[in-house]
């Protein structure tokens, strides 16, 4: 056999400039370390985390991405955002259960090191993260330019939640008569972006430049919400992030059989109602959140409670013995 004089570098995948790139991403991470820290140092082949400050821990696990809403972000030069998002549409499934986010670990998939804008994804998941307390741990940078195209990145997120047992929402607990509150989303968020695109390509002026902020604004981290519920002393019966699939299929994950009565205040962002007017309303609520990123289920005679706490949250009804999740739209 003929010994090729061909190396890894010929080959398109610089691990010179890739562990370049991990120290720089070392400097941005630090930031995360604020009100939780690794047991050992960063850049170990696992890393480790005490949970002896817990007395009964439960950890809650949740992995996504944020899907084809990436090519728009990179084609408007917005990679920041992308990491918002990556952050987001993890940590906010494991805040419904009441848990709180400690560990993310993040994949990042490109064609060639030099030309993919991964410090500035990066930074805005760093960011992200030091917002909701949460230490970003460890991750994977993959150049692989035979699998991945130029001009694309693969983005998937991994995030570990912590949890007091005794403080972990169960939805046999959601009764008849409970009410639903809301709390409105920066925009669609991460979801819905093949539906988006073909609906611009279809139609290049329906979203205008100047609308552009609107339709890629950054998923909302709902952190500040439950942390404030807990602090308060507020713990619901349920909730609901609401991505892919809209109000009624994650609503529906919670409610075991049980349905709801819900009314939708307007949805106040500019380019999603024109996405919205675009389509048969029942497709758009099928699937985006129509201007409620997060659902909380609460008791009667909580209601004052949480709205006093949050006063962005909207009543949007109530929970009914029929397995039907009714949603009205009266500005659609």
């Amino acid at each position: 056999m003929k010994k090729q004089t061909i190396s890894y570098k010929d080959a398109g995948v610089d691990t010179e400039k890739a562990a370049e790139l991990v120290g720089d991403i070392g400097v941005m991470r630090n930031r995360t370390e604020t009100k939780h820290k690794l047991m050992q140092s960063f850049g170990l082949f696992a890393a480790s985390f005490d949970l002896s400050p817990w007395k009964q821990p439960v950890i809650l696990v949740a992995c996504d991405g944020v899907g084809t809403k990436i090519q728009l972000l990179l084609k408007y030069d917005m990679p920041e955002i992308a990491g918002v998002d990556l952050v987001g549409m993890n940590v906010n499934d494991v805040l419904t259960s009441n848990a709180m986010p400690v560990l993310f670990l993040d994949y990042i998939g490109i064609h060639n090191i030099d030309e993919a804008p991964i410090a500035r994804v990066i930074d805005g998941l760093t960011q992200a993260l030091a917002d909701c307390d949460c230490v970003l741990a460890g991750g994977e940078t993959a150049e692989m330019p035979g699998l991945v195209h130029r001009n694309i990145l693969e983005l998937s997120g991994f995030v570990v939640g912590v949890a007091e047992k005794p403080d972990l929402l169960n939805p046999d607990e959601i009764e008849v008569g409970d009410v639903v509150l809301g709390i409105p989303s920066n925009g669609v968020h991460a979801n819905g972006f093949s539906l988006v695109r073909k609906l611009i390509e279809n139609d290049p002026d329906l979203i205008p430049d100047e609308l552009i902020p609107d339709l890629l604004a950054p998923t909302r981290i709902y952190y500040p919400e439950v942390k404030a519920m807990q602090e308060a002393g507020i713990r619901p019966r349920g909730m609901a992030h609401i991505t892919g699939g809209g109000i009624r299929e994650n609503f529906a994950r919670i409610l075991n059989g049980k349905g709801a009565d819900l009314t939708l205040p307007e949805w106040k962002n500019p380019a999603a109602r024109r996405l919205v007017d675009a389509i048969r309303l029942e497709d758009a609520i099928h699937t985006f959140n129509m201007g409620i990123g997060w659902m909380i289920v609460v008791k009667p005679s909580d209601v004052n409670a949480v709205r006093e706490v949050l006063p962005e949250a909207v009543r949007l009804g109530t929970i009914t013995a029929d397995e039907t999740i009714d949603v009205k739209v009266p500005w659609a």
